[in-house]
């Protein structure tokens, strides 16, 4: 018995250290541990972590460690995934088990994340500019100058050491940015981004412009200052004191220059920085002493340079700023730092004031920051978009701050219908993305949500947005969630709910990731499981409002899918809701189905809650995708998925080419006789097998055939196996679309019409509209005698011109 006992205890010791080492190795694993961030970490804080570590750890610098390639591949998966707003929710909430398994597979060489990555990550003067941010910033009002750069590109590595060079010149006067197009492809190819480095200036409601000049220091300057368009006053007799009362009745001051012969005065280009840096905050003029000496005598000029605030009196003593600097960004700082603080509101007048305005309010608890005095530039900003600009004191209203829920420094916009009808601002504290934010905010109907307005209770559908503040994803979220708002006016209400304030609420709903997007409707609880774009939950919404995805049970199952007719096609999803890449699969699962609608349908098999029948279907792991072809012989015939993606565009090519064919396969002899010669309309694709886009353009050309049939035949032409008729036909390129329509006579060319889309419904729809008008002219030829039984006859491709058959 004692040595049963001793042998239990020794082995519930090994147990225990197995258990131990296992959960440090876990720990180990966790992506953002691998990485040293926190996460709350941003893309930026995580892409100079792996650098770090890609420094370190790469097997270039370890040859003779074997594990070495395994631990990269394990930093570098992380970083992979972390860095994607998507991949991130999903690991966030369902761990590794919610991601497919091809991230992190390959990785550069030692030199690349040495001198090609990141390459302006360490650089405080030049923005990086990420998906995430890019609209908000350039639609912000002030200007941006912004290279797009890609990591190997050796003329981008060129331009850096001079772009970091006009930042620093630059600093205040207009943004400097960098967008890394290695990063952000969608984002560089949305901005027709196709050569780099692209050099573009972009200006709040106009069209971006390029620059196309050489790449020095000075005439990116000199480019760069084209874009300050504030106006700096020459001063005189005639108009000082004109202009002087017209700023100060305006509540704008005035920074004048005296230059004398000593010329000790400011530059004109310095005079223009500091007129573009503090546009309708400050009016820039500058005064020739040399040759208005008296003028200048009557300023009691002590000083080159200074600065008289609203109102301001020479006889008042210390109300004018003499400035003893030529420095424009001292010059700034100090003028910043004397304007006014932004107006106080109090209790008393906070409710009267929001009712009938819309405001910018910065809460702050009585503590003064650098921030704050770059705030006073919001009023100007924003005074176009009428958006009146305020602060309060919670440490003076505490009461009014508590009854918000606001608990630390932050900025809202309240909309102009009184004080429930507000939203926080939780991007980065700098100008432009405030402005952005209050712009959205204004055009938007989302609401920060409390707990007297969340809309458990509602009649009306609710969009709500679980989020935390520090969650990069869930700050990546709320602009998009905004577009979405002002495309559902009306039809939905938006509001977001802080988990960091409300746990109660989270908790009773069982958040567990953040963010995580519920629908409430009514009794009716649906969580948005999509990507974190405007469409994507426009998507969703519009999935539930009509489904695209038939839900089966085991007697819908039999009498659908295994008794269908024939011709019809289903494509079903097993899987079990605990399952994380089942999850992942959901919405790509519901954009597949609305993508094949009329052409396959597409059902889902829950495993969990029907476990016997997917067992006896013979379903072992989740998800697995089928599909069961036409005209069932036996029924149970399925082919199963296999590939690495799961996305909604690869299933659905997955599944069309299961269609039948409805196009004809066309030799030399049958293209001439049939299509040439022929009394049909014929709608061609004209490929080659080893051709890549040929391959993803089949089954979308089948979808076409069957969408026209009964109008215009289609057919497929080898250029390969037939290259000379290719040639003949004047095919320079695979796949090539042609539509050879035909009114009854004998065509002498062989040219075809050329229809420049890949898509199945944009080709139909030209095909329609081009024999709607060829319909339209033959009507009218045969009123007007021209055309004789219906038959037109081609004389003269060229001119056009018709003669009677």
């Amino acid at each position: 018995v004692e040595k049963f006992i001793n042998y239990v205890i020794s082995r519930m010791k090994l147990l225990l250290v197995g258990w131990l080492l296992a959960s440090v190795w876990a720990e180990a694993q966790d992506y953002y541990n691998l990485l040293g961030v926190g996460r709350e970490a941003t893309v930026r804080e995580i892409r100079q972590a792996f650098k770090k570590l890609a420094l370190t750890m790469h097997p270039d610098k370890k040859p003779n460690d074997k594990s070495a390639h395994d631990a990269f591949l394990k930093i570098n998966r992380a970083y992979e995934v972390l860095k994607d707003e998507d991949l991130r929710k999903k690991y966030d909430k369902y761990g590794e088990k919610g991601l497919d398994e091809q991230q992190g597979g390959r990785y550069e060489s030692w030199n690349y994340y040495r001198y090609d990555f990141g390459i302006y990550d360490e650089d405080l003067e030049i923005i990086t500019l990420d998906r995430g941010d890019f609209d908000a910033a350039v639609n912000s009002g002030e200007i941006w100058f912004i290279n797009f750069y890609f990591p190997r590109c050796s003329h981008c590595h060129q331009l850096a050491p001079t772009w970091r060079e006009v930042a620093k010149e630059m600093d205040g006067v207009i943004r400097i940015g960098a967008v890394n197009c290695g990063d952000n492809g969608h984002l560089c190819r949305s901005k027709g981004i196709n050569s780099y480095p692209s050099l573009y200036v972009y200006r709040a409601g106009q069209k971006p412009e390029k620059y196309f000049g050489d790449r020095s220091k000075d005439s990116l300057l000199q480019f760069s200052m084209h874009f300050i368009t504030t106006t700096v006053t020459e001063l005189w007799q005639g108009n000082v004191f004109t202009e002087i009362e017209q700023a100060f009745s305006s509540g704008v001051g005035w920074l004048i220059t005296f230059c004398s012969e000593t010329g000790d005065c400011l530059e004109s280009q310095t005079r223009q920085k500091l007129a573009g840096m503090m546009e309708g905050l400050v009016r820039v003029g500058w005064m020739d002493c040399s040759s208005k000496a008296a003028l200048c005598e009557g300023f009691q000029v002590n000083f080159t340079t200074a600065y008289f605030p609203p109102g301001s009196s020479l006889q008042q003593q210390g109300s004018v700023l003499w400035l003893q600097t030529l420095d424009s960004r001292e010059i700034y700082n100090q003028i910043i730092n004397h304007l006014p603080d932004l107006p106080l509101l109090t209790k008393d007048t906070f409710q009267s004031q929001l009712a009938h305005h819309r405001w910018l309010v910065s809460f702050t608890f009585g503590e003064k920051n650098t921030a704050s005095n770059e705030h006073k530039k919001l009023k100007a900003m924003l005074r176009n978009d009428h958006i009146q600009v305020g602060r309060l004191d919670c440490m003076v209203d505490a009461e009014l701050c508590l009854s918000l829920y606001i608990q630390k420094s932050c900025l809202a916009v309240f909309k102009g219908m009184g004080v429930s009808d507000f939203e926080v601002h939780h991007g980065k504290n700098v100008l432009y993305n405030i402005v952005g934010f209050a712009r959205e905010s204004v055009s938007a109907h989302v609401t920060t949500l409390l707990p007297d307005n969340f809309p458990s209770d509602r009649k009306e559908p609710w969009l709500v947005d679980f989020f935390t503040p520090w969650c990069p994803p869930c700050r990546a979220l709320l602009p998009e969630l905004r577009k979405a708002s002002i495309q559902l006016a009306g039809q939905m209400r938006f509001g977001t709910l802080d988990c960091t304030i409300h746990h109660h609420l989270c908790s009773m709903y069982k958040i567990q990731a953040y963010p995580t997007t519920v629908i409430f409707n009514r009794s009716s609880l649906h969580e948005y499981e999509g990507q974190h774009s405007a469409d994507g939950i426009l998507e969703f919404i519009q999935d539930l409002a009509s489904p695209s995805v038939s839900v089966l049970d085991p007697e819908s199952f039999q009498r659908r899918v295994k008794g269908r007719a024939g011709g019809e096609i289903w494509a079903v999803d097993f899987y079990a809701p605990w399952c994380g890449p089942c999850q992942a699969l959901l919405p790509e699962w519901r954009r597949m189905a609305r993508l094949v609608a009329g052409q396959v349908m597409v059902g889902s098999m829950d495993c969990q809650k029907h476990q016997s029948f997917c067992r006896s279907q013979g379903v072992r792991a989740y998800p697995e995708i089928r599909l069961y072809p036409s005209q069932p012989s036996p029924a149970d015939t399925y082919m199963t998925y296999s590939g690495w993606n799961r996305d909604a565009q690869s299933l659905r090519m997955w599944t069309l080419s299961a269609l039948p064919r409805v196009s004809v396969d066309l030799s030399p002899e049958s293209f001439r006789d049939l299509v040439l010669l022929g009394p049909d309309h014929w709608v061609l694709d004209f490929y080659a097998p080893w051709c890549g886009p040929c391959q993803h353009f089949a089954p979308e050309f089948e979808v076409l055939a069957r969408m026209v049939k009964g109008e215009v035949r289609s057919g497929k032409l080898d250029c390969q196996a037939h290259q000379q008729t290719c040639q003949s036909a004047g095919i320079t390129a695979y796949p090539t679309v042609r539509f050879y329509p035909h009114l009854g006579t004998r065509r002498r060319d062989q040219g075809g019409e050329d229809v420049n889309s890949r898509q199945a419904s944009v080709i139909a729809t030209v095909i329609r509209e081009r024999l709607h008008r060829l319909l339209g002219r033959a009507d009218q030829l045969q009123q007007t005698g021209l055309l004789g039984r219906g038959a037109l006859k081609r004389h003269d491709t060229n001119q056009n011109v018709f003669e009677r058959c």
